[in-house]
């Protein structure tokens, strides 16, 4: 939680950025907050559509939160974010992930 505290108190004082949002979505996925992770993780991909790593774990927030159609979506987003980009660990990544929410 102190975390979570210091990330907000960043955001509070006027720091806003997009590895900020991942961070803070990130502890709020971990902490099982999966709407304010998706929050915050769209936040960052407001900051930077291309940030794949930030897609992957939207989709894991929204997966989490069983919001599967909305899962599926982000995933495809941000495989296509990844594969322009060249991320090909993040794309193998979400192409897995998207396969087994498809089979649910």
């Amino acid at each position: 939680m102190a975390l979570i505290e210091t990330l907000e108190r960043l955001l509070a004082s006027g720091q806003d950025n997009a590895l900020l949002r991942y961070g803070l979505g990130n502890e709020y996925l971990k902490a099982g907050r999966f709407d304010a992770a998706a929050d915050q993780l769209r936040r960052a991909l407001a900051h930077d559509p291309r940030y794949s790593a930030a897609w992957k774990l939207l989709g894991q927030a929204l997966a989490a939160a069983g919001r599967t159609d909305d899962a599926i979506q982000a995933y495809e987003n941000g495989l296509r974010a990844a594969e322009e980009k060249g991320d090909l660990q993040a794309a193998k990544e979400m192409t897995v992930f998207l396969r087994r929410l498809r089979k649910a």
